[in-house]
């Protein structure tokens, strides 16, 4: 069934991309709409409004929080400051059935601060270098490793690592600030096939899933074949209970800076999610674009 299933037709791809065209339409009105003193869940309702015009449904709740440090965070209740970052994890259901999964991260007011700024362009550089090394026979497992490494790299010039940044993805120190997997695969379901098991869509015999915390958490580790759909989605966490357990413990104290970690409470998450398809020479990003640079979203925010 997970062979069968996991090589997208040309129409099912069409299905995709029709879904992808109502979400970002979502996300472009959700940008606009975030705005100083403005509740969670009127963004959410004026997202969801644009969805069901076309009679549609959510791929899966949404999640839509200046609490971006909390994953899958259901909850809509905060009322948004300026300068907050709100993380927007949201997609539907095209009428053929087919999932979407998008994530963005914008500032409210419309500018980013320069931290936020810093950082953002680090998830960004970890998402277009990640579906650059995205090829036919390809684990998508060495594909998160570079996800990591060049969020290691780059936070490591802001303070927050030191070590060869190697040794800090191979210990799964990395993981304090990033920990989940990548990305998944995405069609039927927005987590396709995993109701069948996720280790016998995400792994094979030549894959085995990691012990390590964090990297434990990758849905999807095996060679990826031309026509796999897969979502791409790194992120940075600042995540106090995480943060305070590790520091408790002296987890990794040879390469986390926990004094530049304390720093960033209240920070939220990044979290930038697009799907890709696996093409015969490389990969595609499915629909048209959603705004993600910084000079996009600030500009879409502006109108």
């Amino acid at each position: 069934m997970v062979a069968l299933r996991e090589i997208k037709s040309a129409e099912e791809v069409a299905e995709m991309e029709a879904a992808l065209a109502v979400t970002g339409a979502m996300h472009v009105a959700a940008m606009q709409s975030s705005r100083p003193g403005v509740v969670e869940h009127q963004v959410v309702g004026i997202m969801e409004g644009i969805m069901r015009r076309h009679d549609w449904q959510l791929a899966y709740p949404s999640i839509f929080s200046r609490r971006g440090e909390v994953l899958h965070n259901h909850a809509h209740d905060n009322v948004l400051q300026k300068g907050d970052l709100v993380l927007n994890d949201t997609g539907c259901t095209s009428g053929g059935g087919y999932a979407s999964d998008i994530t963005r991260t914008f500032p409210v007011g419309g500018r980013f601060n320069q931290q936020q700024r810093k950082l953002y362009n680090i998830v960004l550089d970890m998402q277009l270098q990640a579906i650059a090394a995205i090829k036919p026979g390809v684990r998508y497992l060495d594909v998160h490793k570079l996800a990591a490494q060049v969020m290691v790299q780059g936070m490591s010039e802001l303070g927050f690592f030191h070590g060869p940044v190697e040794e800090i993805v191979e210990s799964g120190a990395y993981a304090i600030a990033f920990p989940h997997g990548l990305g998944h695969q995405i069609g039927m379901d927005v987590h396709d096939m995993e109701g069948l098991g996720e280790d016998l869509v995400g792994y094979d015999d030549s894959v085995q899933r990691s012990p390590l915390f964090g990297l434990g958490y990758l849905r999807l580790g095996k060679a990826l074949k031309a026509g796999m759909v897969l979502t791409v989605e790194p992120g940075i966490y600042f995540i106090p209970a995480l943060i305070a357990a590790w520091q408790a413990e002296g987890r990794h104290s040879q390469y986390i800076n926990y004094a530049r970690f304390a720093e960033m409470t209240g920070f939220g998450g990044i979290r930038i999610e697009d799907n890709v398809l696996v093409t015969e020479s490389g990969s595609r990003v499915l629909g048209e674009p959603i705004p993600k640079t910084v000079e996009e979203l600030e500009a879409i925010m502006q109108q």
